[in-house]
């Protein structure tokens, strides 16, 4: 039967011991310091207790969470609503390398890693931005890393400046450009069934010539289309400073390339903390699968002239509910005292913006089109006077 063999270490400066038999004791050869064998024995049993001991809280804890998790996703099926078992709280050491930024002015909370520093917030550009203590916060379930670079947002934003010539001189002059920042916004993605129900009254004709007659027969049909159409990740932004209509806008995203969550894709980027609720977001989600489902039973209705639905029913049934962080690249300036955003989304490069207008280049613009206006009309007055 094989011996189990300890190598002890030094309790002082935990070099190796070794067994003198000269004193009859363990012996450090770095620090010079010597233990009974009975003291050692006695240090690394009382330590493989606790070790033990903790393993064994530790695994009762997960068991625990387990089993809560279980609940709840049962809990959730039995009243209907969303399965919420997947979302926590638990950052574990992560959390120790994270600090928070809060923005007074827009409200905006940012996750950021200990190397990045913010200047001014990204939604609003208010430079009085508050470092704080990490408190906690949800933690992502999976990320979609950025695949453009800040140098691909800022010559993308460049060439989409071109061409406006309205714009005021300090965007013309892209004084601006360098403080874009990549930010990943928080998103729920929300899984389910929706079953639908489509009433058609339909027709279909057909027509009989004889001789000079021509007979058209006109027949009616009552159809029904039904069935079932699964989701997985209805996007809706978690975001309450960021536009429903831009983030809408910047889809679609590419989930296939969603990550599990990792503080190592913060690095030089910032992380909203999502401050929509799942009550919130949810009637997005949801009236985004029953029309997508009424939608398909419409397309299985084909073959007829005419097909007009009368009757269109729709029921959800309500899966789990994940948080994911999407790339983001974003510039807020202001012009005039408004704030004007610009977004291009982080992985496609798909962008949207509202940009401001100067009204000095708007007025001179039109300015020369009346002097040019008036030039011609007057050319054609005299050509007109001379015949």
């Amino acid at each position: 039967m094989p011996t189990q063999v300890t190598n002890y270490q030094c309790p002082a400066c935990t070099a190796p011991l070794h067994y003198s038999a000269k004193s009859g004791k363990l012996e450090c050869d770095y620090c010079g310091s010597s233990f009974d064998v009975a003291e050692i024995e006695a240090l690394y049993a009382r330590k493989e207790a606790e070790a033990a001991a903790a393993k064994q809280a530790a695994d009762a804890k997960a068991e625990a969470a387990q089993a809560a998790k279980a609940e709840a996703a049962e809990a959730a099926a039995a009243s209907g609503g969303w399965d919420t078992s997947d979302l926590s709280r638990d950052w574990g050491a992560e959390a120790d390398g994270l600090r928070v930024y809060s923005c007074p002015s827009c409200g905006a909370e940012l996750i950021c890693d200990q190397s990045t520093a913010a200047t001014a917030c990204p939604y609003c550009g208010n430079p009085a931005i508050v470092p704080g203590q990490f408190s906690g916060a949800l933690r992502p379930d999976s990320i979609l890393p950025f695949r453009l670079s800040k140098d691909d947002a800022v010559q993308a934003l460049r060439a989409h400046y071109k061409g406006k010539p309205f714009l005021p001189k300090s965007f013309s002059d892209e004084n601006h450009i360098q403080e874009i920042k990549g930010i990943y916004v928080p998103f729920w993605l929300f899984d389910g069934q929706a079953e639908a129900d489509v009433d058609f009254m339909a027709t279909r004709s057909s027509v009989i010539v004889t001789g000079r007659e021509r007979i058209t027969t006109t027949r009616h049909f009552a159809l029904r289309r039904a069935g079932t159409v699964s989701f997985e990740k209805i996007p809706a932004d978690a975001s309450r400073k960021m536009p429903d209509d831009y983030m809408d806008a910047l889809e679609p995203f590419d989930y296939g390339e969603l990550k599990e969550f990792s503080t190592a894709y913060l690095p030089g980027f910032f992380a909203d903390i999502p401050d929509v609720s799942i009550e919130e977001c949810s009637p997005r989600a949801e009236q985004r699968a029953e029309s997508t489902a009424i939608d398909a039973m419409e397309r299985q209705a084909v073959g007829y002239e005419t097909c007009m639905p009368v009757k269109k029913e729709a029921h959800l049934r309500r899966g789990k509910v994940r948080c994911a962080l999407m790339p983001v690249w974003l510039l807020s300036t202001q012009w005039e005292g408004k704030n004007f955003l610009f977004a291009m989304n982080g992985q496609t490069g798909k962008m949207v913006s509202d940009l401001p207008v100067s009204r000095k280049r708007y007025w001179t613009w039109w300015a020369g089109i009346t002097a040019g206006i008036s030039a011609a009309v007057a050319l054609v007055g005299a050509v007109a006077a001379a015949l």
